[in-house]
């Protein structure tokens, strides 16, 4: 499973209310489709932010009441009107995604956090509007949550994002821990990129265990849902630690038996857990 902020909308879970489904699945196209043209295919980073810019223009429009004749801009115009949706969201996901064409490197845990508050945050504080129940203090947790959700793909996906010469890690980190980008998975290295690693891990499951009372808070079907996300990044973060942290020989993830665990985990997950 890529404990991700886009994979974890529940666009086919069995548990999401039938009436909110199109809702979700307008909201996940624009944020999975703009994240794409961030991340994915050939274009150019000026191509890239030039796509960008006209989603923003789109978003505008909706706001104005004269959303764009593209369908999915069309959608989601009517999911905003039919939920009453903020537009914040939506204009920080596509401020994260333009940062996303422009930076591959955070100095600093709290220019990470910043992504994240923008990249992550805005799925978990749309779900709560379209469920009634975007108070203070849900934001407040569903934000840890999402937050964690994103450092846990991070670290999920040290490798992946090598390769694409992009690095998720704070360089403060690195530098902490002795270690430079270029020697992240050399062997030489082993030792100080385990101690590394074990201490993003610790931090990434002490910041969803901050946010995880909400799972127990919300009522019915989006509870469930939500302790099962809960519980399915934690067990990420267990897969990373039984790999003895050494995420660029094996990516961890979730099969079956994990999905098991987790569903049981989610059922039992009590305050006393946490």
């Amino acid at each position: 499973m890529p404990v991700d902020h886009y994979e974890n909308f529940p666009v086919a879970s069995l548990l999401l209310p039938r009436r909110l489904v199109p809702a979700v699945q307008s909201i996940y196209a624009f944020a999975r489709s703009a994240d794409d043209i961030a991340d994915e295919g050939h274009a150019t980073p000026a191509e890239r932010l030039a796509a960008l810019k006209d989603y923003e223009a789109a978003l505008v429009h909706i706001e104005l009441g004269t959303p764009p004749a593209d369908p999915l801009f069309q959608r989601l115009a009517g999911t905003i009107a039919a939920h009453d949706l903020p537009f914040k969201p939506f204009h920080d996901l596509l401020s994260a995604f333009r940062q996303d064409v422009t930076v591959t490197r955070y100095q600093t845990y709290a220019e990470l956090l910043d992504y994240c508050a923008r990249s992550a945050n805005p799925v978990g504080v749309l779900m709560l509007h379209l469920y009634g129940a975007a108070t203070e203090e849900n934001i407040a947790d569903s934000n840890a949550i999402c937050t964690a959700l994103q450092l846990i793909n991070f670290l999920q996906d040290v490798a992946v994002d090598q390769e694409k010469e992009r690095i998720y890690l704070p360089m403060e980190d690195l530098a902490r821990f002795l270690i430079s980008p270029a020697q992240m998975h050399e062997r030489q290295a082993q030792g100080k990129w385990r101690a590394l690693m074990r201490f993003e891990v610790e931090r990434a499951r002490a910041l969803m265990l901050s946010g995880a009372p909400l799972a127990l808070r919300l009522p019915g079907r989006i509870g469930l849902e939500l302790r099962m996300i809960v519980q399915g990044g934690l067990r990420i973060l267990e897969s990373i630690e039984e790999v003895d942290y050494d995420v660029f020989r094996r990516r961890p993830t979730l099969v079956r038996a994990d999905w098991r665990k987790v569903f049981w985990r989610a059922l039992w997950m009590r305050r006393a857990s946490l």
